[in-house]
């Protein structure tokens, strides 16, 4: 009796911690959603005006939204720019996390490891001058050296992920290759390049929620340019004497959209890739 009272009281906390933290994501969104389908008229300073649902659901402030961000325009510069850095650091880091998770037991290869990990700790503000300045000199000042800005931004992590992923993969499998007259390359491509799947998810989600919401690194490396990313362009709802919410937060849930869908998908295969390894 007393087993059973104390796994119904874990899970009443349970239950109230996951209420607690589903309200930390539902009052958020569902704040997004009304103000973006409210009109201006409706904003008030009250507390229970701001909360209050629109009078009227109507899509104005979206077809608003779009035509002051240039949505297709800049959403297609965001899914270029997104997409291909996510390729490129699934190629390149995935065979950068492979070469050093399997060589750590080297002096050598375990300080490149440590020092390319140790990137994660050089904050944004100190190179923000240096590479604005040397992208401008070298032609980069466009969206393929934001591309290329990201993959080494964010080769750190995904190299930590990849090379700690490695350690669930046996060694047996790549000796099992090479007695079957098989090189390093086409093992890694034909053997370990597939069953790293679930990470190539887990990499693709943080990178390309990363790249999907960054600010900063389009708008100093492509400030000369016209052509601007989904969260470039929503900088236009802002001005020196306020902010316009009600289409910032249109604007908003339409960019939320694509990244959602990708997520979602993402996901999916991170938790088929997980059951299918259990299973296996």
């Amino acid at each position: 009796m007393k087993q059973t009272s104390t796994v119904g009281k874990s899970n009443k906390t349970v239950m109230v911690l996951l209420i607690l933290g589903l309200s930390t994501i539902i009052f958020p969104l569902y704040m997004t959603v009304v103000i973006a389908f409210k009109q201006p008229s409706e904003m008030t300073n009250s507390i229970s005006g701001i909360l209050s649902l629109p009078k009227v659901w109507s899509l104005q402030n979206f077809r608003e939204a779009m035509e002051v961000t240039d949505f297709w325009n800049s959403l297609k510069n965001s899914l270029l720019i997104s997409g291909l850095t996510v390729g490129l650091s699934i190629l390149i880091h995935s065979l950068m996390g492979y070469t050093l998770g399997r060589n750590k037991s080297s002096k050598f290869y375990n300080f490149v490891y440590l020092f390319i990990v140790s990137g994660m700790f050089v904050p944004f503000a100190i190179l923000m001058m240096p590479l604005a300045k040397q992208t401008a000199e070298m032609g980069l000042a466009n969206w393929v050296g934001v591309i290329l800005l990201y993959v080494v931004f964010y080769m750190p992590m995904n190299i930590m992920l990849y090379s700690g992923y490695l350690t669930n993969i046996p060694l047996a499998l790549e000796e099992a290759a090479r007695v079957d007259g098989a090189s390093t390359w086409l093992t890694y491509w034909k053997i370990i390049f597939p069953i790293m799947k679930p990470m190539h998810a887990t990499v693709a989600v943080i990178t390309a929620l990363a790249v999907w919401n960054d600010v900063m690194t389009p708008l100093i490396i492509m400030a000369g340019s016209s052509e601007n990313t989904l969260p470039l362009a929503q900088l236009n709802f802002q001005s020196q004497f306020g902010t316009n919410y009600n289409l910032a937060f249109a604007s908003y849930l339409l960019s939320l959209i694509p990244i959602l869908v990708f997520y979602v998908i993402c996901q999916k295969q991170i938790l088929n890739g997980v059951v299918n390894g259990a299973v296996k």
